[in-house]
């Protein structure tokens, strides 16, 4: 099923959220005007609000993740570097932000989003309509790259969080990116690879969970996740359009995350074996506050369409990452 335009806002006049999958882009989560049963007081919002701003980068030689992330209360954000050829690590900072003062979350996926202390300065804008940029300096690391505009919509999804109240994510698929990846052994060059980005905006619930799965180049990409928002965001980009998927399930060995993933969904319109390269890993304990966080760098192979009926299109080594993620936040 191919995507309906996004609609300008998310809630509608009553103030009930506008749930569904949607092909374009939305300027505005303005959840304080929603209406019962979604209503949550000022206090609740507050430590409630829950908002992300994560880009993947990918060439033939390096894979690099960024995110900077809002929990409401407080703030972090992360970035690795990650050597395909050898499997090395090259760089893995993350760091914790002074509540109110170290982050700034952009409104929607085209604002922009800021996280930066003594240590760090991590930037993403949007200059202008459909290009992006990204601008990071950490210990180990720095990044400079612009990508877009891509050839595919947006992915915009809204539906309801499990246990919490509603949640939205406006996602893309492969964009052309150009740039320097700059590290203590090389510089990398990020022409020929693609970039991609995931902006997430919802009411969670205190305990949250997830597994996901993203993989991109410039013909086919796809999102899935299974877990605290069901099937709402998972969705398969083809030849420029984008279509839904069904639920999504991962089955994988826990107790070895670099072992072979077997992705699949409900609808008999995926199927992926997913090989990790390496893995970013990391575990905190704050007392008030937990995360458990794996997200597998690697390859997948396999088959996708865009009808049950429809004839398979094979995938050989789509880069992407896989994620398993839990957090008391």
């Amino acid at each position: 099923m191919i995507l309906p335009a996004a609609p300008a806002s998310l809630i509608g006049p009553d103030g009930q959220p506008l749930f569904g999958r949607y092909a374009g882009q939305v300027d505005q989560f303005d959840w304080p005007r929603l209406a019962s049963p979604y209503a949550r007081n000022a206090v609740w919002r507050r430590f409630h609000h829950k908002r992300w701003h994560y880009i993947a980068l990918g060439t033939e030689r390096i894979f690099c993740a960024v995110a900077i992330v809002d929990v409401g209360w407080t703030s972090t954000a992360f970035a690795y570097a990650f050597d395909r050829d050898d499997g090395d690590m090259l760089a893995n900072f993350s760091q914790d932000g002074l509540p109110g003062l170290s982050a700034t979350l952009a409104d929607n996926a085209a604002g922009a989003s800021r996280f930066k202390t003594r240590r760090s300065d991590i930037a993403i804008d949007s200059p202008e309509p459909g290009r992006y940029r990204l601008a990071l300096r950490c210990d180990y690391l720095e990044i400079d790259a612009e990508f877009g505009p891509g050839t595919a919509p947006l992915l915009l999804a809204c539906g309801a969080a499990a246990k919490g109240s509603v949640h939205a994510t406006q996602k893309s698929t492969a964009m052309p990116v150009t740039g320097q990846v700059r590290t203590f052994r090389d510089e990398y060059d990020l022409a020929g690879g693609v970039a991609s980005f995931d902006y997430s905006n919802g009411l969670l619930a205190r305990e949250t969970a997830w597994r996901w799965a993203s993989g991109h180049n410039l013909e086919v990409g796809f999102n899935l996740q299974a877990g605290y928002f069901g099937a709402n965001e998972n969705a398969l980009w083809l030849d420029g359009q984008l279509h839904a998927l069904g639920p999504a399930h991962f089955l994988y060995d826990n107790s070895d995350p670099l072992s072979r993933w077997h992705i699949f969904t409900e609808d008999d319109q995926l199927e992926l074996y997913f090989t990790p390269e390496g893995a970013r890993r990391e575990n905190k304990n704050l007392v008030v506050a937990a995360s458990r966080y794996l997200q597998p760098i690697g390859t997948f192979s396999g088959w996708v369409r865009t009808a049950p009926d429809a004839p398979k299109r094979m995938v050989n080594q789509l880069v992407g990452v896989t994620e398993d993620h839990s957090s008391r936040w």
